[in-house]
């Protein structure tokens, strides 16, 4: 893995709704690209990055590439993201994507290891992680790093009732 994981700012938010976008409408075959894109844009506006990043107990955080890979202009750029937020002894993953294009590369357990390392001085307990039932590859990706199943729940998106996996680790 040759990305940097960094606590991301106000600077990433378009970066952050461009991965969201891409990786949505690439893992969520179920959603129609109107719903994706109306949900990305509720879901990841200025606003609700705002509230995201400043909420007490959070970690957001961003992986970046290039510059250092001999890019002409130095820039970096987004290719993946996570965020969560510790209530009591409890850590949620409340997101967490990395770009089609960067996926398989160890970006994803990076972003996850340095988000538990980050919640775990919150004094975070049991971490959870909830993701649309139909992610067969967030499924695999969580109980490779050694989350169980725990329960189930829905979530509204597109006006419609989705189904959810709840996946926790205890610490």
């Amino acid at each position: 893995m040759n990305a940097t994981i960094r606590p991301a700012d106000d600077d990433d938010y378009e970066e952050i709704r461009t991965v969201a976008r891409e990786t949505w409408h690439e893992t969520y075959d179920e959603l129609d690209a109107d719903t994706v894109d109306r949900t990305i844009d509720e879901w990841y506006g200025d606003e609700a990055l705002e509230t995201a990043l400043s909420k007490a107990g959070t970690a957001f955080l961003v992986a970046e590439k290039g510059g250092d890979e001999g890019a002409s202009n130095g820039e970096r750029d987004v290719v993946g993201f996570t965020h969560g937020v510790v209530s009591g002894d409890e850590g949620d993953v409340l997101r967490m994507a990395v770009h089609p294009d960067h996926q398989g590369e160890g970006i994803g357990t990076s972003l996850h290891d340095r988000l538990r390392e980050d919640l775990e001085d919150f004094n975070m307990e049991r971490m959870r992680a909830i993701d649309l039932a139909s992610n067969e590859g967030g499924q695999a990706f969580y109980e490779q790093l050694g989350f169980e199943q725990t329960g189930e729940g829905t979530v509204e998106i597109g006006d419609q009732e989705r189904q959810e996996v709840v996946y926790t680790l205890e610490l």
